[in-house]
């Protein structure tokens, strides 16, 4: 099981934000130093995360991820408003190793089709649950109302054998994964799944471990490393 520490950008800083909205709080203006920090602590994989391109639609923070990526010797996933097959190609062919999609693939059926023709595992769904409903648009839209759970069977029809699921009601606050919803979602799917969304302890992460068996695959931690309740090191040790 990866932890993956997550680099959330945002007017070129690394930010958090509680459930993708409200609180930013800015924890570095230098975002390749934050990633090569996060390597030194023992990090096997980074996920970026582009808050201005999930919020207009459009990736900002391309140069930041080429950056990184030209500049660290682990995978470096980069997401946040990625909507053009031609961009994906730009951030696989300047050493990004996989690309997250997310409003574009929960809106947009013959996009998605062709994303996953093309790139294969080198695209990876993110999933943004609220209350059984799939959020698009840096989570500020439910859009086409899209039940979580179809959608994941969606997905697996087409081919796709992971996903990341984040809880958005959980995202930043520190409260806890839900542990109840992310069981449901790997009964339910079948699919491996990276965890997103409330780890604020060690315990929150021995509580996804011992979802390993059922699909959970990954972490993604954010605020908790950024606030100090543990160190990586912890995390991965576990």
């Amino acid at each position: 099981m990866l932890i993956i520490p997550a680099i959330d950008l945002k007017d070129g800083c690394v930010v958090r934000y509680v459930q993708g909205a409200r609180d930013k709080k800015v924890y570095s203006r230098d975002p390749l130093k934050t990633a090569k920090h996060w390597i030194k602590q023992g990090a096997g994989y980074l996920h970026l995360v582009d808050l201005d391109g999930a919020f207009t639609g459009k990736p900002v923070n391309i140069g930041i991820a080429k950056e990184i990526a030209k500049n660290v010797d682990i995978p470096v996933e980069f997401g946040g408003g990625v909507r053009k097959l031609d961009t994906i190609s730009e951030l696989l062919d300047s050493g990004v190793s996989r690309v997250v999609l997310g409003t574009k693939a929960a809106e947009d059926d013959t996009f998605l089709k062709k994303a996953f023709k093309n790139f294969k595992e080198k695209v990876i769904v993110s999933i943004d649950a609220k209350n059984g409903i799939v959020m698009t648009e840096g989570w500020k839209s439910s859009g086409k109302k899209k039940e979580t759970l179809s959608f994941a069977g969606y997905l697996k029809g087409l081919g796709f054998q992971e996903v990341i699921y984040t809880d958005t009601l959980k995202d930043g606050t520190l409260s806890g994964p839900n542990i109840k919803a992310t069981k449901e979602f790997l009964k339910q799917t079948g699919l491996k799944v990276i965890v997103s969304g409330g780890i604020s302890s060690l315990d929150d992460i021995m509580k996804v471990k011992k979802l390993q068996a059922q699909g959970a695959t990954g972490i993604i931690i954010g605020k908790a490393l950024y606030e100090g309740r543990f160190t990586l090191s912890q995390a991965i040790k576990i």
